[in-house]
């Protein structure tokens, strides 16, 4: 005996869904669950029966199923919320973009909204709970009807999930500006450290297991010291005043060369890619030198 698990109508210009259809008939045909399917044509609309045998339906099964349909939908509606959403959301929401900037933040939105789980950056645990709580919310909906037609979904449910993928379309305009803003930044490092002339040869930076940092000029004088002595009233007690210390320091004293010692101490990866940017060639890494062993044997350098 057969049971119908669910119908799907959609528009015939809606070619690309059928690959989906497929791709769960093919995932079902894999698990050994058989999956029946019929397919007609009324007008312009196809209709799209799925069925399964009663003997060979588990609850996990149709759970599964329902979970694949979910993601399928949730690929159209991303795809038609790409095809004009989107513009609309960035030309209201973020119209002080320029039209250069919206062309660099696009892909990227894109891909965090049709990528599955591959989303990377500050804010993927962010937008991959965004795109479950998106799929739930299909998934209920599914198991509450025997038949969704996609195009009244579409029309719908979309001002619903499309709340929801504008939210993580914020979180990824927000990461490209704070990385455009971080890219400014290390413009105007950069640009401070070509106008300055060198005052030392060579800057060591030795970070101990702490993540202590030292600073030392080629003839092993204390920069830090140096730099309090002009700035007594300035306080240098935690590591985070430390490495605001060590920018202001490399960038006044405009090194020929940067050597940093023990670098995997470091605790904190965006000063390292902070000098790395600014310093480009002039950074060197050191690991077995005779204060890189000091620092590995836990003697104070």
């Amino acid at each position: 005996c057969e049971m119908l698990l669910l119908t799907v109508v959609y528009n015939r210009s809606m070619e690309y869904i059928i690959e989906e259809i497929n791709g769960i008939k093919k995932c079902f045909e894999y698990k050994k669950t058989i999956l029946g399917m019929s397919e007609s044509i009324i007008e312009d609309m196809h209709v799209i029966k799925f069925f399964c045998s009663d003997d060979n339906i588990s609850d996990s099964s149709i759970k599964t199923f329902n979970l694949n349909v979910a993601n399928m939908l949730y690929k159209i509606v991303t795809i038609e919320f790409c095809k004009k959403g989107i513009n609309d959301f960035l030309a209201e929401t973020y119209f002080f973009l320029q039209y250069d900037e919206i062309k660099q933040v696009k892909p990227r939105i894109q891909k965090s909204l049709l990528s599955e789980g591959e989303i990377s950056g500050p804010n993927m645990v962010y937008c991959i709970n965004r795109k479950n709580t998106i799929i739930d919310k299909i998934t209920k909906c599914i198991e509450e009807n025997n038949e969704i037609n996609i195009s009244g979904f579409l029309t719908f449910r979309a001002k619903e999930l499309n709340a929801d993928l504008e939210s993580i379309v914020d979180k990824v305009v927000e990461e490209y500006m704070v990385e455009k803003e971080y890219n400014e930044f290390i413009k105007l490092l950069k640009y401070f450290v070509d106008i300055q002339e060198s005052k030392v040869k060579e800057v060591n930076i030795l970070i101990e297991k702490d993540g202590n940092y030292y600073l030392r000029d080629e003839e092993g004088n204390n920069l830090v010291e140096s730099m309090m002595i002009e700035l007594p009233d300035v306080k240098f007690d935690s590591i985070e005043n430390q490495e605001e210390l060590i920018i202001s320091i490399m960038i006044s004293s405009a090194p020929k060369k940067v050597i940093i010692h023990c670098v995997q101490h470091c605790k904190n990866k965006e000063l390292i890619e902070t000098i790395s940017k600014v310093f480009t060639d002039k950074v060197q890494y050191c690991d077995d030198c005779n204060e890189c062993q000091k620092i590995k044997n836990g003697i104070l350098v």
